[in-house]
């Protein structure tokens, strides 16, 4: 028998990973569990991750990328996508995509069982993400960041 390739993970791996926990640092309500694909298979330049959102739990801060491109699938579960301040219903089979510079966005669990999805995105060495709601922007350069108020930026 060969030796699996570090290529290829089995579903049986991925079901025995320990999902990473995460709290968004701008919403205590943000709260992922995290089973990073794209790293055990040793990708560095695209990001794929199984994510479990709990009810009552959401994806992210409201948020857009400048220069980064990512999506959102859905296993199962149920909740809403919140998209330009627009709410929509979402479920399982449904695909959301945003380009570099598009709408911002966040995605909540409103069922009352585990929300499944995978998010997949770049992983550029330069990008800059707005969060419109708390007026903050963040810089990321390689693996330095840097958190700015927008009202001191704009007044610079």
């Amino acid at each position: 028998m060969s030796k699996q390739p570090r290529a290829l993970l089995k579903a049986t791996e991925i079901d025995a990973m320990e999902p990473q926990r995460s709290v968004h640092s701008l919403n205590e309500r943000a709260v992922r569990l995290k089973r990073s694909l794209s790293e055990m298979t040793g990708l560095s330049q695209f990001g794929f991750h199984l994510i479990t959102l709990q009810p009552g739990r959401e994806s992210t801060e409201y948020h857009r990328h400048l220069y980064e491109e990512e999506c959102i699938y859905i296993l199962s579960g149920n909740g809403e996508a919140t998209i330009d301040d627009q709410a929509h219903e979402v479920g399982p089979g449904d695909f959301m995509g945003f380009a570099r510079g598009g709408a911002a966005h966040t995605l909540s669990n409103t069922g009352h069982v585990p929300l499944i999805l995978i998010v997949a995105g770049q992983r550029l060495e330069h990008d800059v993400c707005d969060y419109p709601r708390q007026g903050k922007r963040l810089y990321v350069a390689g693996t330095n960041e840097v958190m700015v108020d927008l009202s001191k930026e704009d007044a610079d």
